[in-house]
């Protein structure tokens, strides 16, 4: 809540953004995170957050949930809400089913733990083990966005979830901010 000059009280509007990419298999560094490429995505993703925060006055932060980019985003957005000026962040985990991570390696378990203990809410959006699920989440995260951030190559027709996550925000006329999964450059709509 925010109080104008003439002392009058009124709510701001909380923008949302969504995070969608690859899992570690599409990256040509896999599971090593202490690539440097992995770590410029990384840092990437985390200046955009900041603009986003800063610039555009988004406050809640959408993430699927899964291996790769959903994790990296998740981890720098609980990162990024520990600094001053950016503990107003909200970050939802949006999952796909109950159980989506049974067949996880324990490090990757407990690091989805933690972010589930740390996030500011969880939602589980289908309830069985199938392709529909992880579609009817990325349609939710996508219907709550302003904008969409994609760790994706545009160039390149890959059919993915991120794929279908991006035509889906663009058909839904959502702003999305391209990372590029080869480069970490960042492309901002238009």
């Amino acid at each position: 809540m925010r109080e104008s000059q003439s002392g009058v009280k009124f709510l701001e509007k909380t923008y949302a953004c969504a995070i969608t990419g690859h899992r570690p298999s599409r990256f040509k560094f896999k599971y090593a995170e202490d690539y440097s490429l992995c770590k410029k995505i990384k840092k990437a993703m985390r200046e955009v957050f900041q603009k986003l925060h800063d610039e555009e006055s988004v406050r809640r932060f959408y993430v699927g949930g899964a291996l790769g980019v959903d994790m990296w985003a998740a981890e720098e957005i609980l990162r990024l809400k520990e600094q001053p000026g950016y503990g107003d962040i909200e970050l939802i985990v949006a999952l796909p089913f109950v159980g989506h991570d049974t067949k996880w390696d324990q490090r990757s378990k407990r690091r989805m733990e933690f972010i589930l203990q740390h996030c500011s809410r969880k939602e589980v959006i289908g309830n069985e083990d199938c392709r529909e699920s992880y579609i009817k989440r990325n349609c939710y995260m996508v219907d709550q966005a302003s904008y969409l951030v994609a760790v994706y190559d545009d160039e390149r027709n890959l059919r993915s979830g991120t794929m279908q996550c991006v035509r889906y925000a663009r058909k839904k006329q959502v702003p999305v901010i391209l990372i590029h999964p080869d480069t970490a450059n960042i492309t901002y709509p238009i």
